[in-house]
């Protein structure tokens, strides 16, 4: 909690000095907001992993890198390496790296471009992603979440990539089956995710209060997959 606060006083003193007051305090009530109440209506999403081709998923970018954070001594020795460091932007990615939860970063010429998140367990599940669809952790399945590209780097294909290398990082794990889920706003995001044929097996409303969670599924009566 306190590696937290810090990376929040860090990240919002790197927002007055590069953009300014009036978007520090835009952040920050939006911020305080999503704190107190949360609300979104999202599709669920079940892949199976299989082999896909890389270049059908190459981002139009030049000379960026992927990295696989899976702890914060990596993270530690890879903002050494590389002069920057991902959790001053992101600030819950310590916290999120402490339970288990394993970063995919990608870098463009040593900016964080876009991050994305894999769960292998319970608890980093509720890391990467507060909402409490099922994932069957003890029968080879995993899940995705916490993904976002910087907003100009956006359009460019980096989510798809990154759903790629994070499938092909689960299928060599032995992951049989990944689970993840998108808002129903989120349109852009449904279309990087089409690119992988996912089965849509639910659709589901999530109310967060304070500390209460009001959670509720409807699975859809036929099988849906996007193309």
């Amino acid at each position: 909690m306190i590696s937290t606060l810090v990376a929040m006083l860090k990240r919002a003193k790197d927002i007055l000095k590069t953009e300014g007051l009036k978007p520090l305090l835009t952040r920050g009530f939006d911020f305080v907001k999503v704190w107190f109440l949360e609300y979104g209506d999202y599709y669920l999403y079940e892949y199976t992993l299989k082999e896909r081709n890389e270049a059908d998923f190459l981002p139009q970018i030049q000379d960026f890198t992927l990295k696989i954070i899976s702890s914060n001594e990596e993270a530690d020795k890879l903002a050494e390496a590389m002069g920057s460091d991902f959790r001053r932007r992101f600030v819950t990615a310590r916290s999120m790296l402490d339970k288990g939860a394993i970063a995919f970063c990608i870098f463009v010429k040593g900016e964080i471009a876009h991050i994305g998140w894999v769960a292998l367990s319970e608890e980093a599940h509720k890391a990467v992603d507060n909402l409490p669809y099922r994932v069957d952790f003890s029968n080879n399945e995993a899940c995705t979440g916490g993904t976002e590209t910087i907003p100009q780097y956006r359009v460019k294909g980096l989510m798809a990539y990154g759903y790629f290398k994070r499938f092909e990082f689960l299928k060599e794990k032995g992951i049989v089956v990944s689970r993840n889920a998108v808002a129903k706003s989120n349109i852009a995001s449904q279309k990087a995710h089409a690119k992988f044929s996912p089965r849509v097996y639910a659709e589901a409303s999530h109310l967060r209060l304070l500390w209460w969670h009001f959670w509720k599924e409807k699975p859809f009566a036929r099988s849906n997959t996007h193309d």
